[in-house]
């Protein structure tokens, strides 16, 4: 009985790998497939590659991609940061809580939708602008929760005899605390880059039509078929979301081996 069960547990997980893996390995093959036809492997070429970085449609989306990720990135670190540092020191209030971590929880549609509504109120032509500015809002919210599940683990002790020793709380907070938590401040910052850059829906409810994102220059595209051009895009994208989370997960080792 105990076998059997075994069994179907590593069945469960092998199928389990297949179905997540599979697609993700398919269009890497089929990026350096020399051929159009992904169901034709020709043989290996950097042909599609080339091509991608030649067509200046996809650059100029890439571009303002980084763009908006890096501007919501920044802005998401410092906000987020502070908001962390004062739920956890100062504020200890589960409706401030629940008010700061709801952009992560609510449905992106609704918050797109949201969004769009309080844009066209202020009057706010769409473009990467407020593309950034709803980047921000919901990548803030994720910093805060890495910042935060850091901050409750430190022993508040040492900014106690700091401030007892005449520091102020500014000082305190860049020579005690910031350094305690930079690790998980880097961590933050690399889930809100990659949130951004890969973020589809509140990109396309909130930016004009002249500046489309990435994902949105994809999506324009795929709705006539997947082309070798976006396997290798799709590749290049895995690989910076790998990095990301390998340097992330390095992060959070560092983290827990200063705890």
């Amino acid at each position: 009985m105990r076998r059997s069960g075994l069994g179907f547990l590593w069945v469960a997980l092998v199928g389990c790998l297949l179905f997540l893996y599979v697609p993700i390995a398919t269009v890497v093959v089929t990026s350096f497939n020399s051929g159009k036809s992904a169901l034709n492997i020709k043989g290996l070429s950097l042909r599609w590659y080339g091509e991608l970085f030649d067509d200046p449609d996809l650059g100029h989306a890439l571009l303002n991609s980084l763009t908006v990720a890096v501007g919501a990135t920044v802005f998401s670190t410092v906000v987020g940061t502070m908001l962390a540092v004062g739920l956890v020191r100062f504020a200890r209030s589960t409706v401030l809580d629940a008010f700061v971590m709801a952009p992560a929880i609510l449905p992106d549609l609704m918050l797109a939708i949201g969004l769009l509504a309080f844009f066209t109120w202020l009057g706010l032509p769409l473009g990467l602008g407020t593309v950034t500015i709803a980047h921000a809002a919901f990548g803030t919210a994720f910093v805060v929760a890495v910042v935060r599940s850091r901050l409750v683990q430190l022993d508040g002790s040492l900014e106690e005899a700091s401030q007892d020793l005449g520091a102020g709380w500014a000082t305190t907070f860049v020579r005690i605390t910031l350094p305690s938590v930079a690790p998980a401040v880097l961590a933050g910052a690399l889930l809100a880059f990659t949130l951004s850059l890969d973020e589809f829906v509140i990109a396309f409810f909130t930016n004009g039509p002249d500046s489309p994102t990435l994902p949105i220059e994809i999506y324009s595209r795929v709705r006539f078929g997947v082309t070798p051009e976006i396997n290798a895009l799709a590749s290049l994208l895995l690989l910076v979301s790998v990095v990301a989370v390998v340097a992330g997960a390095v992060a959070f080792r560092r983290t827990e081996r200063e705890r």
